[in-house]
């Protein structure tokens, strides 16, 4: 079980994975593990599917064999989920009159880790990494909704056309009457957006007997780079929610979501705890909630980090510590949108 996923746990509604049977037998051994330790909600279990090709749905992929050996690495630098690695491994060749060792590099990147954020496309000096893209299959998906470990599917599309996203649609619409959310993360399309939101829901209504939820991805995994990431994100949602037209659905932020980004809603106006009777509509009650995931990662990831290299492989759940001081960054971070009153978070 990915410890990330496993600290979240305790501080999240919502928990997003892959759409394969492992990964999400994993996610749920560690929602009963962490409620065995405290009793608290069990929080939804989201899959992700994409309709085309997305920058959530690929991996960087590359031949450490083909790589110079006076290279600086900068890929292995820039990388914020450690996911490259150049270690060296002794390999012993046959040659006339005996043999000699070689140091053999090994490696390159770890696919487990590697979350297809493309900082390291750009930096390689010598072109040598590839950008490797996947489909999630819509069937196999759509078996997976019917089972009782899945409670909510979220649907990534470019928002540049409608007709691969009704495909998608109509291979899961028979599923979707198994789950409490249907999620459907789009980019910024500028003033297409809206107009492709509601093309959307209107392939999606026939079918839709759950809630519903637009996340808006302002810029796709960028939450760990610094405070400036987050205003694409809260730009987006700020043009969103004033517009009259856009369809019916809960609005989420993601995609360049960090410790600012509360702070940011709050100076446009666009978020409060409580939504009164007389303002039904006002922009502050449209934002349902944020995504956090390379900025969550960063956090918990220094905890983690610090724990594995003075304990090795090991659970979180095993190091009271370790595990404290992770749940209190989680809770910094997702407190201010849960309105916390203990500064921690950690009256609950």
């Amino acid at each position: 079980m990915n410890d990330l996923f496993y600290l979240f746990i305790f501080t999240v509604d919502c928990i997003d994975c892959a759409a394969d049977p492992s990964v999400i037998n994993a996610v749920n051994e560690g929602i009963e593990t962490a409620r065995e330790i405290v009793s608290i909600r069990r929080p939804w279990v989201m899959i992700s599917v994409n309709d085309d090709e997305d920058l959530h749905f690929r991996k960087a992929e590359f031949d450490p064999e083909d790589c110079p050996s006076d290279c600086s690495r900068p890929c292995e630098n820039v990388c914020p989920a450690n996911a490259i690695s150049f270690e060296r491994e002794n390999s012993t060749m046959e040659v006339p009159f005996g043999s000699y060792q070689k140091a053999k590099p090994k490696g390159g990147v770890i696919t487990e880790r590697c979350y297809g954020c493309g900082r390291c496309f750009p930096v390689c000096p010598y072109d040598k990494i590839r950008e490797i893209t996947y489909v999630r299959d819509a069937m196999a998906t759509a078996e997976l909704l019917k089972t009782n470990d899945v409670d909510a599917v979220e649907i990534h599309t470019s928002g540049r056309q409608t007709n691969l996203f009704k495909e998608l649609w109509d291979d899961l619409a028979n599923s979707v009457k198994y789950l409490r959310l249907v999620a459907v993360s789009l980019p910024d399309t500028g003033d297409a957006t809206i107009s492709t939101m509601n093309q959307m829901y209107a392939i999606m209504e026939p079918h839709l007997s759950c809630f519903n939820l637009w996340q808006l991805d302002g810029r796709p995994m960028s939450g760990d780079i610094g405070r400036g990431a987050t205003r694409e994100s809260i730009a987006f949602a700020v043009r969103v929610a004033a517009s009259s037209e856009r369809p019916p659905g809960f609005l989420q932020l993601a995609g360049g979501t960090n410790v600012h980004t509360v702070d940011g809603l709050k100076k446009r106006g666009l978020f409060r705890t409580h939504i009164t009777c007389a303002e039904p509509n006002h922009l502050q009650s449209l934002i349902g909630g944020i995504a956090y995931g390379g900025y969550a990662r960063k956090i918990v990831g220094r905890v983690l980090s610090s724990m594995g290299s003075e304990n090795g492989v090991t659970g979180i759940e095993c190091h009271a510590e370790h595990l404290l001081k992770a749940l209190k960054e989680a809770l910094h971070l997702v407190g201010s949108v849960k309105s916390y009153n203990h500064p921690d978070g950690m009256q609950r």
